[in-house]
């Protein structure tokens, strides 16, 4: 376990997953991390990155000069990322680019250089988009685990608590192994 989010960590960690049997992997969605960026380029290098959309989104929030104009702002992002291909996302960007480039500048450039990194999931079918564009999965499952962990409150030792995540993990994965499938590419076009 490591408390840092430096790439050593993050390479140790996705290394290990490489090592206990984790392949055929197809895309990684993750938000934008510079040790993650450099571990995931390390171990994964060929495989699509999507950054994770609401994460974007919020983000941007950073570059609006006037907070009146928040909402506007969102709402345009979201509109590129409901986009219903690619070309479309990228004409409504360079929309978006154009309308705060004297308003809102810093916006802007922030836009033309990060918003097109939520752009991979436009290569997957787009019934899948909405499960792949954010890391709410993922979210979901720490949640999870957090709820569990709260009803103990208090922990005697490592293995207790690695224990009950394991147990957590564990029930996790049965479920998706054996209940509702919830993506699978072999079968859509």
């Amino acid at each position: 376990m490591s408390l840092s989010e430096h790439e050593v960590h993050w390479r140790a960690f996705l290394e290990s997953l490489k090592k206990r049997g984790l392949d055929s992997v197809q895309l990684i969605t993750s938000d934008d991390y510079a040790g993650l960026r450099a571990a995931r380029l390390a171990v994964f290098g060929g495989i699509p990155w999507q950054r994770c959309q609401f994460h974007l989104q919020q983000n941007g929030q950073a570059y609006i000069p006037h907070k009146d104009r928040q909402t506007e702002v969102a709402d345009d992002i979201r509109t590129i990322f409901n986009a219903p291909d690619r070309t479309t996302a990228e004409a409504y960007l360079a929309k978006a680019v154009s309308k705060y480039e004297k308003s809102a500048s810093r916006l802007s450039e922030w836009m033309v250089t990060n918003i097109p990194e939520g752009f991979t999931v436009f290569s997957f079918p787009s019934a899948f988009r909405k499960l792949l564009r954010t890391t709410n999965g993922v979210e979901r499952l720490h949640r999870e685990v957090r709820c569990r962990a709260s009803v103990v409150s208090i922990f005697p030792n490592k293995t207790s608590c690695l224990r009950l995540v394991s147990a957590v993990l564990n029930e996790i994965s049965e479920e998706w192994l054996t209940g509702r499938t919830y993506i699978t590419f072999e079968s859509s076009t």
